[in-house]
């Protein structure tokens, strides 16, 4: 990160991009092996579209409970909730094989089955960011807060891949070769529970903000004036992580290895390079948004990273498959920063955990919905139905939101009117 972003961050700023970064990581290594450990003991698929379907939606209530009491209750305490749930799946899913227990855990748990954000983490540190650092630097700051994050879940790709290959060596069992990445799961949660704990009160809602939050006016999960807008864009978010539900790595992984029997080595590989090109698309995007705006920016760059989603399973062989992916990941991502500095720039500063926590609920919802599908199509053999489905649904996104955002919005940003360029 530039120097002169470091400064700005401070002590909390930088613990931030630090639990970012271990999260991601642990998402990243639980990815590869999350759906052929629950396949090596003894699940359908079926079983396990519902179970990540589930763990999706759990997420979901997790995350809008804790985000929309963060600034009443406490955003390091939300926090440190979140941690412990993710303790709780790593135990549960390392003592037992029981689908029953697995799927309340995951439901009731954070679990991530993919390289992507869950639970109420990231909703509550954007909030916290928003507040420390300058307006004017928000989304910059957001992308190498992505950046840090795809860069840690490559990396957890990769080590969970060559880790997983290399116990396989030495186990006899399948499952008990992935067994150490789902008990590294639960000790990463531990980690941040640590680490939360060390959270100033400067992350916490200021005092002008929470005193204008007792004053008499209509609220609903935290939101007033910014209502409309939020709940617009909420809804275009979760038609977003419906189709991105339905590619989501864990899913990928598993695809590559049925389409082209690979290895997860080379898994973690080629999930490694991609999450790389994912984490360049991401801070590219504040040198773009700077010149063309953040709507243009999140559109113009998604719609093409769509259509090769849909190339991928067109592809004859592996290297070009590879090929169509990596390309789509080196543009993917370049709507990530911008649309979470739109979020924070359209709402009041007493609405911003709020706001950040329903579109992140909403995108929950939407990606909850797509692997119990994803199940069904496998189980009837439909294996490329996925990235047709996400690629068109995704597409439609891009239009409407197009559509309905293009234009300038009356909001506010702490008392300024709302301004198309990035904040």
């Amino acid at each position: 990160m530039p120097a002169c972003f470091v400064q700005p961050l401070g002590r909390d700023g930088r613990l931030l991009f630090a639990t970012r970064s271990v999260r991601m990581f642990a998402y990243g290594f639980l990815s590869i092996v999350l759906v052929l450990y629950l396949k090596a003991i003894g699940l359908s698929d079926g079983h396990v579209g519902w179970l990540l379907s589930m763990a999706l939606f759990g997420d979901t209530l997790i995350s809008l409970g804790v985000t929309t009491a963060a600034d009443r209750v406490g955003r390091k305490r939300m926090l440190l909730a979140g941690a412990l749930l993710m303790v709780l799946v790593g135990v549960v899913f390392v003592l037992t094989t029981n689908y029953a227990l697995l799927l309340a855990a995951a439901t009731i748990g954070v679990l991530s089955p993919s390289d992507k954000e869950v639970g109420p983490f990231q909703a509550i540190e954007q909030t916290a960011l928003a507040q420390i650092v300058p307006a004017p630097q928000r989304t910059a700051v957001f992308a190498w807060y992505n950046l840090a994050g795809s860069l840690a879940a490559a990396l957890g790709a990769l080590t969970g891949g060559f880790a997983s290959h290399e116990l396989l060596k030495i186990t006899a069992s399948e499952a008990t070769a992935y067994r150490p990445l789902v008990v590294a799961y639960g000790v990463v949660g531990l980690l941040l529970v640590l680490a939360f704990t060390q959270l100033s009160h400067a992350a916490e809602l200021p005092d002008s903000a929470r005193l204008a939050r007792t004053r008499p006016q209509a609220m609903w999960l935290g939101l007033h004036r910014s209502r409309g807008v939020v709940l617009r864009l909420a809804a275009l978010f979760s038609l977003d992580a419906f189709g991105g539900g339905f590619v989501i790595q864990s899913i990928l992984a598993y695809w590559f290895h049925h389409r082209f029997g690979l290895d997860p080595a080379t898994l973690g590989s080629i999930l490694f390079f991609a999450n790389l090109l994912a984490a360049g698309s991401a801070l590219a995007a504040s040198t773009l948004a700077r010149r063309f705006g953040l709507i243009n920016t999140m559109v113009f760059s998604h719609l093409p990273s769509n259509l090769l989603l849909i190339l991928v399973p067109l592809m004859p062989n592996l290297p070009l498959a590879v090929a169509m992916l990596l390309l789509r990941f080196s543009i993917s991502q370049m709507d990530v920063p911008t649309r979470q500095s739109y979020t924070m720039s359209v709402v009041h500063a007493d609405e911003r955990s709020a706001a950040a926590g329903i579109t992140a609920v909403a995108r929950s919802i939407g990606a909850a919905l797509a692997p119990a599908l994803v199940g069904w199509m496998f189980e009837l053999g439909h294996f490329n139905w996925p990235f047709y489905v996400a690629g068109v649904v995704k597409i439609i996104y891009d239009i409407w939101l197009y559509r309905a955002f293009v234009a300038k919005l009356p909001a506010m940003d702490d008392g300024a009117p709302f301004d198309a360029s990035p904040r």
